[in-house]
């Protein structure tokens, strides 16, 4: 699917292992490409692009920084019992099941589980009119589980295309605030998301950088956007790097970069790679200057 939003993965060293795990237990599914880049504060990283089905995901082998949990997760629209049954063995296989797949109040078969690598799946039998089958789900816990609507609000007032496509309120039993909402799902630029709230229950858990979403732009215009609005009440970052002011992590990266990344050549890499270290917001300039050593 063509979008400019894509979930990006944070692990200590077990990107490539990782995606090459996922690709074999999704369907239609392959690594797009591998970068490997030294002289970072990490050292040596890997840098995995992967596709499970329609869905593009990034991943880093960067240190022990950060640990993904499952403040954010990924709901997988099975369609069939065969598919629900596959996937709940395979990736519960040397994982934790957090709920066992059974029936539910919001699902004639669902499970959720935290696979080896710490990532978080939520199995549903229901079948989506769309070809985005992984769907990400922000869980808002704690002091943000009231702000759900909030958080929704101003996601689609940031991207363009954007629109909240159901919304479920708290029971007024819950003890959640009147009006607070348990369960969305909305389009951010076309791209379908899921947002949770956690309710009164105490999680130990909260957002952090392990699992982000990087939104690629087209030109500097874009960067300067996306950074303006993404830091708006949360924290500016290095190397392209923001944190809304709810807590979800953003990587702000140009298109073009991207694709200078892929570069076979060793010194244009390491260019590249020293100019955006230095950076807090990428200016592609800058970037395009250091990769063609100008």
């Amino acid at each position: 699917m063509v979008t400019n939003i894509v979930p990006h993965l944070w692990f200590d060293k077990e990107a490539k292992e990782a995606a090459k795990y996922y690709t074999s237990i999704f369907q239609n599914s392959q690594i797009t490409n591998v970068t490997t880049i030294s002289g970072t504060p990490s050292g040596t990283v890997d840098i995995v692009s992967f596709k499970l089905g329609d869905v593009n995901f990034s991943a880093i082998s960067a240190g022990p920084l950060f640990k993904i949990n499952p403040s954010i997760s990924f709901f997988v629209y099975c369609g069939s019992d065969t598919e629900i049954e596959r996937l709940y063995n395979s990736l519960s296989d040397g994982g934790t099941v957090m709920m066992p797949l059974d029936k539910y109040p919001w699902s004639n078969k669902y499970a959720w589980i935290q696979d080896k690598y710490g990532v978080s799946w939520q199995l549903d039998i229901d079948s989506r009119n769309s070809n985005q089958k992984i769907v990400p789900a922000i869980l808002f816990t704690n002091d943000k589980a009231a702000k759900v609507k909030d958080a929704i609000d101003f996601y689609c007032s940031v991207f363009p295309n954007s629109n909240i496509l159901m919304e479920s309120p708290w029971d007024k039993s819950s003890g959640m605030p009147e009006g607070s909402i348990l369960f969305a799902q909305f389009k951010l630029n076309g791209y379908i998301l899921n947002a949770m709230s956690g309710g009164t229950v105490k999680h130990e858990f909260d957002f952090n950088e392990a699992l982000s979403f990087m939104v690629y732009c087209k030109d500097q215009k874009e960067i300067d956007y996306y950074w303006e609005k993404l830091t708006e009440g949360g924290v500016e970052q290095p190397c392209g790097w923001v944190k809304d002011k709810f807590g979800v992590s953003w990587q702000i990266v140009p298109e073009e970069m991207i694709t200078m990344m892929k570069t076979k050549d060793k010194k244009q890499l390491d260019r590249l790679t020293q100019a955006m270290l230095k950076m807090g917001k990428l200016d592609l300039k800058e970037l395009k200057k250091a990769y063609n050593n100008e």
